[in-house]
Order: C-alpha cells, then structure tokens, then sequence
C-alpha cells in the first residue's frame, strides 16, 4: 500500500479494493483497472481526529461515524485534505468511514494514512466475497490479495448515509442496517415484494415487520440476478416466510418483475406503480397511515398510462394514489441513450418546448456535440420516432447540466445531475425562473417552456453558470412547493411526503423542505430506508398488503 499497489483485501460483508488514498497515482490506477472513471471512492481512515483533519463533522455525523454499524457517511471535503481529488472528482463531499474489523484497525495503523475502500468487484458485478471467486474476478485489478478462512455467507456492501439539517439519510442501507427490522404500523400479510432494477433491495413483511434486504445493485447482469435470487431463498428461510402475495414493478422488462411472475406459487401477484410505491416508502418511514400529499422526483418509473414518470404529485395512502399533478411531458429521444447522454434531454426540452428558436438559442452551450447528430435527434423529436415520453425530474436536471457545461456521456447514474448540485454551490444567490401549472385532463402540470426561455437568456447575457445552477435548484423547490400549495387548499391535506432518488441532492432537499415549512406544510422525508430505488420495495410490500383482492394491479383510486 504504501509503495502504491492495490490490494484486495477480506472484509466482513465482501472483499474491498484498497490503495493509498493520498497517492495520486494509487486512486488513478485503481480506477483505470476497474473502469470507473469518475464515480466517487470511499475512503477508510483510522480515527476521528484524523477525519477532522480531512473534513467537517457536524454532531450527528460523528454520531453516525462512531456508531456500532460504521456506515459510509458523506462529509464535506476541507480544501487542505491530502486525500487525492481523484477519489471524488469535483465533488463536494468525501465518503467516510472508521475501521469496523480488527484487520481493518491493523492495516491503518501501519500504513499510517487513509486508504481507498472501494467495493471488491468490477464494475457493475456484484462484490467478491469467496476466496477463489475474488482470485479470479479481482485477478488483474488487485496486485496483491490479503486473505484469510472465515468464510462469509452473505454479501454486504457498506451502507451509505448523509446528514441533512442535522436529520441523518441512508443511501445504501445494508451492512449493519439490513436485514433489521422497520416497525409496521399495522398487522401486515407475509408478503415478499421484489423491488426495482437499479439499486435493488427486496423485502418480505410479517406480522408488524418489514425486513428491507441489503443492498443488491442493479439487476444488469446474471451474477447480480443470481444474488438476488439467492438472497430471497435466505430471507424465506430465516424468517420463516410463505408468501400469500408477491409485489412487483410495473415496469415489464425489469428483471425483478420477471422474477415475480415466473415464480411457481400460490401466492396473489400485485403491481404496484413505482412513484406510490416511493411515496408509501416514505410514509412507513415516518409510521404515518394517513393520506399525504406525495411528491416523487427521480429519473425513471413506468406509469400507469404507459409513460415513463418521474416528476409526480399524488395524493396517496397505503391503499391507493391519484396523480393529481405532475412535470410537463417531453421527449426522450433515443430512449435510454438519452439517460447515458444528457445532451439528448437538453435537445428534446428544447425543440418540444421551444421549437427552432429555442434549438437555435441552446446550440451554442451543447459543446462539439456533432451538427449531424443533434439533425438527427431534431428528427427524432418531431416525428417521435424511438423517442418516448417522460415527465421525469432526473432527466429535467440532465438537461439542464448539458446546457451548463457537462459533455459527453455520464460514467455512471446521476452523474450529470450531481456535478449540477456542485455547481450550485458554487453559485450566488438569485429569483427563481418563471414557470407556469395548467389544468391538464387528468392532472396540472407544471409546464417548462418560460423556464427554458429565461435561462437561456441569462447563459447569452454571461450570467455564471453557477448562478445559473442554483437559480434551476431554487426554481424546482419553488416548482415544488406551488404546486404543493394548490393540493393542500384543494384537498385539506397539510403533510407532504418527498421520495425518490432526486433528494439525495441535499441541496435540493434543503431548499424543498425550506419552502414548503415557509408555506405551512408538514414535510416528511427519509430517515431509515433510502429515498432512491433502495426503498421501493418497502412500499411496494406495504400497498400489496393492503391491496384488495379483485382490484386490478398498479391502478390508482
């Protein structure tokens, strides 16, 4: 380590990629052998005092570092760390935790700097926890293995949280959190719900419990798939459970859907839509059984009408939604290239909402995206051609970023987006942009285009980017809250539940929950499963639970 080599090293829940986290050239060949070129590292220090060194700790993120479980918690970076930049690129905040293994203790001590503690797999694999599977598989990434014989039976990535307002967040719950139990506040079935795609978890409720698996990673690949399936077997066996119903996405190609149907049992098969499914996550997270006002923002979720949501405002319980509003709907052009390429959301925010005016305006701030290209995406857009519709928040921040300096294609998920998040951080103070909410026919919705028209004059009249960043985070917390607003007075509802993947963006979250407490609304977040997909399946247990028999699955009221 300390002539920066990089080692596997045995851990508790799997095997860690290790190097000297000060050593420029350790991270950078680290994350060549792996391919992953910008996705952020933990590191592993050996005591408080030297995390102090290194970063801010706030009360509560001491309380959470010292903590018998040793999660990841994501820190604010001091500019005089000698950690490698490589480790978090451009990133604010550093992930941080203490040694939780006598091994773990040992190694510091000797080496007598901070070391990288990535997850001991390739990219995308899931990680190695057998000695031979990780001499096979780490061959090539790892210079030397450190072993030893205590075989481990169940894999374990470490959990990750943040600190927002002083309210502690868990991104990846997993070693040390899963499989404890989160108190039900009623008596549920034994229901075994199989989650999502990405960041997938699965969980089985019995009587007032639900058991929330680990962390499972996104359901890509067969040796993923095979640890997921091979999870659920040990959670039935250790819980005892025969499920009378078995919950599913909606989505039809996610594998997990897949999963759950091709099953051979007895039990009742219930689809749950995605975004009630986050919102019923977040309620159970704050033992609340009352209709909420329920906002989702995340990247991608099939909806109810065949669409891909993402920028969704219910009013839901645990038995049922109505999608009183939402994000406009604009093309995706390319479909999932348009996730990998957030150009391609800029160009179809643009050219629906704006039209030739609006392609010509933003063409200057899309960087060498080739002119074919982007004549060929036109096209796409106008005779809606593989571009499919979606209303989703996560691809509204794609666009916005490639608009505002991130180029190319995103190295890993949600990359454009929070390199956005840092910008605005960066950034000064400013109004909100306008937008406006219309009466649609089956919600309102918040429409874009007075957004898009206002901010491509400030970037042509050399406004900051970063002001132009935070300007777009204020704008989706005003977005938000005005539209929370017009629910509350329409409904009588003063709690607003926020779920999905786009409040792991603190800043986001900070500035939302600001607002609507300002408006006189009771906000409710995520405090002991994640707000990403990690929490979906939670919410996809307890809706199926009382889902009655008869109804169709995944409607809403």
């Amino acid at each position: 380590l300390q002539e920066g080599r990089v080692l596997a090293i045995k851990g508790l829940g799997g095997f860690h990629l290790a190097c000297d986290a000060t050593n420029q050239a350790a991270v950078a060949l680290l994350r060549a052998r792996k391919r992953r070129a910008a996705k952020p590292m933990a590191v592993m220090m050996a005591t408080m005092e030297e995390i102090r060194g290194h970063c801010r700790v706030s009360a509560e993120e001491e309380r959470l570092l010292t903590s018998a479980q040793c999660p990841i918690v994501l820190l604010e970076w001091r500019a005089e760390s000698k950690v490698s930049p490589l480790v978090a690129p451009g990133n604010r905040y550093l992930g941080v935790m203490l040694p939780y293994t006598p091994l773990h203790h040992v190694l510091l001590r000797e080496v007598g700097r901070p070391l990288v503690m990535t997850s001991g797999n390739r990219s995308e694999e899931p990680i190695a926890i057998d000695n031979q599977e990780a001499l096979s598989r780490l061959r090539g990434i790892a210079d030397y293995f450190l072993l030893h014989n205590r075989d481990i039976y169940a894999r374990y990535d470490d959990s990750v949280w943040m600190v927002e307002g002083e309210r502690p967040q868990p991104l990846r719950r997993s070693r040390g959190y899963a499989p404890f139990p989160i108190i039900l506040p009623f008596h549920s079935r034994q229901v075994l719900a199989c989650g999502t795609e990405l960041k997938n978890t699965f969980c089985v409720t019995k009587d007032r419990y639900a058991f929330l698996s680990q962390h499972i990673g996104d359901l890509e690949n067969l040796e993923t798939l095979e640890h997921f399936e091979t999870s659920i077997e040990l959670y039935r066996r250790l819980f005892r459970l025969e499920p009378e119903i078995v919950a599913y996405d909606l989505h039809p190609d996610y594998l997990a859907t897949r999963y759950a149907k091709s099953l051979e049992t007895s039990a009742r098969l219930v689809g749950v839509q995605h975004h009630h499914a986050h919102v019923v996550s977040c309620m159970v997270d704050n033992g609340v059984e009352e209709p909420v006002i329920g906002v989702a923002l995340d990247g991608t979720g099939y909806g109810t009408d065949g669409q891909i949501w993402g920028g969704e405002f219910l009013v839901a319980d645990y038995a049922g939604f109505c999608r009183v509003g939402r994000l406009e709907y604009v093309p995706m052009p390319g479909g999932e290239a348009a996730v990998r390429r957030p150009y391609r959301m800029a160009m179809g925010h643009l050219c629906s909402l704006l039209g030739e005016e609006g392609l010509q305006r933003g063409r200057p701030f899309l960087g060498d995206v080739d002119a074919g290209e982007l004549e060929i995406l036109k096209q796409q857009i106008e005779k809606g051609i593989n571009a499919p519709l979606t209303s989703s928040c996560g691809r509204l921040f794609d666009a916005v970023s490639a608009l505002l300096g991130f180029s190319g294609e995103a190295s890993y998920e949600g990359e454009a987006a929070i390199e956005l998040e840092m910008m605005a951080y960066r950034g000064e103070e400013g109004p909100t942009y306008p937008f406006t909410i219309a009466e649609g026919s089956e919600a309102e919705i918040i429409q874009l285009s007075t957004m898009w028209t206002a901010m491509l004059q400030d970037l042509h009249s050399g406004v900051a980017a970063a002001n132009v960043a935070l300007r777009f985070h204020n704008t989706v917390a005003g977005m938000v809250t005005e539209m929370c607003r017009r629910i509350a007075e329409e409904t009588g509802l003063a709690r607003v539940a926020l779920s999905g993947g786009c409040f792991q963006n603190r800043l986001l979250l900070a500035k939302t929950t600001q607002r609507l407490e300002e408006a006189g609304l009771e906000v409710l977040s995520h405090s002991q499963v994640p707000c990403n997909d990690g929490g979906v399946s939670l919410g996809q247990a307890v809706i199926a639970s009382y889902w009655p028999e008869g109804r169709a699955s995944g409607g809403s009221l």
